[in-house]
């Protein structure tokens, strides 16, 4: 139990690390979680600091101990299995997620989750409330953001205004949950011109399975935004079947929901300014991570799914 509790000593809103790892074994050995590479015939062992840890992502050649996964699940770090580069190698195929499990878990977020969820009002105003959350994220990381200021991305610029003002309208005058993804639809397609604009990036068209830097990267870092959507979800308790936008009939769409309130802030211009440069996978990784960290994008995700939940009800006291 005192091995639990220090392994869980840092909340998973202010955890730093994200992992991909591939061509690796992950193992417990002397009480810690190491990755096994192999380099010119010598074994090399690299320390996973699973206190500070909220996801893990096996790709392409890994392996995992069950020593391992029983660390990692004490420490509360989502395990997830996919293609290569962090993304599926087809995009009908999901990330598998391993949740670490307890019985002792909290039910307050959940039951403050489905007291409004079977409701289809309340349900469409939590909608509402994430899209609108979402430009205000938006606002907030490119207003301060000095790197993206320096590639062109700023909120002054009257074609950026035009968008969000419009968006903001149209979010005003939603009367289902169609209109809200029409909303976000036309939203996105304008982001998309701006920052290709703004960043001189050239010709671009949006394809999911697109092997261009730019698709890649984008697939790459919105997989990213789904690991922390899911490790938001998973801290407090609440099924990721429950969405309020996307769609009842997806397993997974609360994940897709609540990672919206970030993608656009942080993945979208991230990832044609590396594609531009020329940046590896890796560097567009930890980019994105850096940003994650450095405008509190998990601590921002739990604000915002407390906020749906509680409803104004005071918040229990528990461990995250």
């Amino acid at each position: 139990m005192d091995q639990l509790t220090d392994l869980k000593a840092i909340l998973h809103s202010h955890r730093a690390n994200l992992y991909y790892l591939e061509h690796c074994r992950v193992m417990q050995k002397d009480g810690r979680v190491l990755y096994l590479t192999e380099a010119n015939k010598q074994n090399l062992y690299y320390n996973i600091p699973i206190a500070n840890t909220t996801v893990l992502l096996l790709g392409t050649g890994t392996s995992i101990t069950q020593a391992a996964m029983r660390m990692l699940a004490q420490a509360g770090v989502l395990v997830g299995f996919c293609g290569g580069g962090g993304t599926p190698l087809l995009m009908a195929t999901e990330v598998e997620w391993l949740t670490p499990q307890s019985e002792y878990r909290p039910t307050q977020y959940l039951q403050g989750w489905l007291s409004f969820w079977f409701d289809d009002e309340k349900r469409f105003q939590a909608g509402k409330h994430i899209q609108e959350a979402r430009v205000t994220y938006l606002e907030r990381v490119w207003g301060k953001d000095r790197d993206l200021q320096n590639e062109g991305i700023s909120l002054d610029a009257g074609q950026l205004k035009t968008s969000l003002t419009r968006y903001t309208d149209r979010l005003t005058a939603a009367e289902k949950p169609a209109d809200l993804l029409l909303a976000e639809a036309q939203l996105t397609k304008s982001l998309y011109k701006f920052i290709v604009q703004s960043v001189s990036f050239g010709d671009f068209k949006r394809e999911r399975e697109g092997t261009d830097k730019a698709n890649a990267f984008l697939n790459h870092g919105n997989y990213l935004a789904y690991g922390l959507a899911a490790t938001t979800l998973w801290v407090l308790g609440i099924p990721h079947g429950f969405a309020v936008m996307h769609g009842k009939t997806r397993r997974g769409a609360l994940v897709f929901d609540i990672a919206d309130l970030i993608k656009d802030a942080i993945i979208l211009p991230w990832a044609f300014i590396c594609a531009k440069e020329g940046a590896t996978e890796q560097e567009f990784r930890q980019q994105c991570l850096q940003a994650f960290t450095d405008h509190k994008s998990l601590e921002f995700m739990f604000e915002q799914v407390k906020q749906l939940a509680l409803r104004g009800e005071p918040e229990e006291e528990i461990v995250q």
